[in-house]
């Protein structure tokens, strides 16, 4: 391995990424690779290549040593070595050198078959653990469900998940927007919002022409409060996402309601990815005591702006606020890109306080190991009989 592969690495060890998917388990020629390198995919023959991106130099320059080529390699020469190795031994590569002690896997979409979270913990050399999507619960209870019975089969399938999931998410932001009402809907009004959703949507379908996709804000705030009320994290998108998303519905500071509301139960509330809204989320992590933040997914799509990035989210919110999180999907190499983008961005911030006196080394370090993993373990208490089963 050329030795420059590990320059990236300093700071912490033993990454807690608490927000990350499967990786694919397959070969992937260079169409494949850059729909997947990022949330944009192929840019067209009219708009250049991916690689000519931020994360595209980051790839070239952080990945390629670990492909065993030089740093800045060029875009053919990299997928030309890639496709030597193959895809089994360049997920091996490129999750061991991330460096994570844990996982917790979004297991609710998955557009093909990908490495399951425990696989990935192997891989990893990482323990892994589960989030559950709450819409793709409700989607899954769908077929069969009447209006009447929907509210407590989803209760149901919520609770068993419960019994081994260490958080839930929402994806409310894809779905509907973030605007969410803090009210706890009534039986009447979850009803009455199920009726709709199942006579309009069933039988159309979603993207398999079989799973009705839920879009109603109701149902979104009843699946909210059915996870607080199991007592377990729950996670929100927000933020940059893929052309879904309507990203001026995705500002956190749309759900200071609902939060306001959640906050007097003590379930924590993560927000996910935020940018271009990390500062909001920054706030909002001041000021309720159960909101956490992360800038996952952002971090290596910025490349070397996201030093930038991180020490914007930490102008307000509490270091012990601060998880870090990849939302890697679909290539490994977003796994160690994200690790190693965080670890450099998190200790430039830091260093630069003990540069200025404002904080202490010994304190830098103690941040750091808070960050890095400390801050997790505490929200999600990751305990070995939660390891994920699959």
């Amino acid at each position: 391995m050329h030795p420059s592969a590990q320059s990236p690495e300093a700071g912490p060890a033993g990454l807690v990424d608490h927000h990350c998917h499967g990786v694919v388990r397959r070969d992937l020629d260079r169409t494949g690779f850059e729909l997947l390198l990022t949330e944009a995919g192929p840019l067209g023959p009219a708009s250049g290549s991916v690689f000519d991106s931020q994360i595209g130099f980051a790839v070239r320059r952080w990945c390629a040593p670990l492909l065993d080529l030089e740093p800045h390699a060029a875009p053919d020469d990299y997928l030309a070595r890639r496709a030597e190795l193959g895809h089994a031994a360049v997920t091996a590569r490129f999750l061991r050198a991330a460096g994570l002690s844990a996982l917790c896997v979004d297991t609710g979409f998955e557009p093909e078959p990908l490495l399951s979270p425990r696989r990935l913990g192997e891989e990893a050399g990482a323990a892994a653990y589960e989030i559950v999507r709450l819409e793709h619960v409700a989607e899954q209870t769908a077929p069969g469900a009447t209006a009447a019975g929907f509210a407590d089969a989803v209760r149901a399938r919520l609770a068993e998940h419960a019994r081994t999931a260490v958080g839930f998410k929402s994806i409310a932001a894809y779905r509907h927007g973030l605007a969410l009402a803090p009210e706890r809907p009534s039986a009447a009004q979850v009803s009455a919002a199920a009726g709709r959703w199942l006579a309009r949507e069933s039988g159309r379908g979603d993207v398999d022409g079989r799973v009705p996709r839920l879009s109603d804000e109701t149902l979104h705030r009843f699946l909210v409060w059915c996870a607080v009320d199991l007592a377990l994290p729950v996670q929100f998108h927000v933020g940059y996402g893929d052309a879904d998303v309507n990203l001026d519905r995705c500002d956190p500071l749309l759900l200071t309601p609902l939060l306001r509301a959640i906050e007097p139960t003590g379930v924590p509330v993560l927000l996910l990815h935020n940018y271009p809204f990390h500062r909001h989320a920054g706030f909002l992590a001041q000021v309720f005591s159960n909101v956490f933040l992360d800038v996952g997914l952002a971090t290596h799509n910025l490349g070397r702006a996201s030093r930038t990035l991180v020490a914007e989210a930490l102008e307000l919110a509490p270091f012990g606020k601060f998880l870090y999180s990849s939302d890697a999907f679909g290539l490994p190499e977003l796994y160690y890109l994200g690790a190693a983008l965080f670890r450099r961005a998190l200790a430039a911030f830091l260093d630069a306080g003990v540069e200025d006196d404002a904080w202490s080394a010994a304190d830098a370090a103690r941040v750091a190991r808070l960050i890095a993993s400390q801050n997790a373990h505490r929200v999600y208490r990751l305990e070995p009989q939660r390891l994920a089963a699959r």
